[in-house]
């Protein structure tokens, strides 16, 4: 089928954060009802587009480090064990709720990400992982469980290696059932990390892979039309936060590369809109709250990102004309 005919692919970045809010319970029902949201805005894209979801772990990885710390009957499982037990868990849930509200097949597709043992992320632990605490218990929580930790706005959490994703072990097949109107839940957390050394042997390793680069990685992977990250926030923002905030509604990957962001939180997500946009011929980046994916993507919220404005206008023409058929 032709790219001119067929449904658009988006890939949805869905954060970890979206799915147990800062400072809640880690309990299963306050994700449950989480999921539910989530769920509910993602389906309303689902006649109009094929869908893939790249959900964050960082909570939920960081409460089952912690509860398998403190169970000391055997040693702690690896990371990269329980980014595969959160990929279960969370994809579970999510395709649960997906069912009760789509009339088409979801599909859950435990995927494996390849990293580069020397990447120098291994040496500067800089991902989130787990609940927030105070300085004080942050690090108490360190000195027990040999954890390194950084301030995370007026908190602190535990970080662990977050090494860039090189290639997608199931990229086809996830093309695959796309082309086949499945709903695809993948790379969840990241994907689970796995390295191959110089007899080519595979074998996990240990950290915590970016969700947002695993999901640009895949966008890229299987040419998307659209790459969305859904946050707790209606886009891009200077001086977020402040009375003198302004948003950005659309912007180009050079106006970008010139601003600096957060590091902890919207920077990786500006690098991974960059290195989809610039990858993909035909794309366009979108980053906007959970609640407003729809109204996104009909360019009445979010912040866009392209090539150049140029081209945004040129693709803006293509689907009025029909070229793309994009909703």
């Amino acid at each position: 089928m032709s790219r001119t005919t067929m449904k658009p692919t988006i890939v949805i970045a869905l954060g970890g954060n979206a799915l147990l809010r800062r400072g809640q319970v880690l309990s299963y029902e306050n994700q449950l009802e989480n999921v539910k949201v989530a769920a509910e805005s993602i389906a309303k894209l689902s006649e109009d587009y094929r869908i893939a979801i790249v959900h964050g772990n960082g909570p939920q990885v960081g409460l089952l480090s912690q509860q398998n710390d403190a169970f000391d009957a055997v040693p702690s499982y690896p990371l990269s064990c329980l980014v595969a037990e959160s990929q279960g868990m969370i994809a579970t849930m999510l395709a649960q709720e997906l069912r009760n509200r789509v009339d088409c097949n979801v599909s859950t597709i435990l995927t494996h990400v390849d990293v580069d043992k020397a990447d120098p992320a291994f040496n500067d632990p800089m991902k989130f992982i787990g609940q927030v605490y105070s300085e004080a218990e942050a690090k108490a929580l360190a000195e027990e469980f040999d954890w390194s930790i950084r301030q995370d706005g007026d908190y602190f959490r535990r970080v662990v290696a977050s090494p860039a994703p090189k290639n997608i072990r199931e990229s086809e097949l996830i093309s695959l059932a796309l082309q086949h109107d499945n709903i695809v839940i993948c790379c969840g957390g990241g994907g689970i990390p796995i390295c191959t050394d110089e007899n080519g042997i595979t074998s996990n390793i240990d950290c915590v892979i970016d969700k947002d680069s695993t999901a640009s990685l895949l966008s890229q992977q299987i040419s998307a039309d659209f790459f969305l990250i859904l946050t707790d926030g209606d886009g891009v923002f200077f001086h977020y936060g402040k009375p003198n905030q302004i948003k950005l509604d659309i912007a180009t990957t050079e106006e970008l590369k010139g601003y600096a962001f957060d590091k902890g939180s919207m920077q990786p997500k500006i690098d991974a809109m960059i290195n989809y946009v610039e990858n993909v011929d035909i794309s366009i980046g979108i980053i906007t709250d959970l609640h407003l994916a729809l109204d996104a993507l009909n360019g009445t919220a979010g912040t866009k990102i392209v090539k150049n404005k140029f081209y945004d206008d040129s693709i803006s023409h293509q689907q009025n004309d029909g070229e793309l058929a994009l909703a």
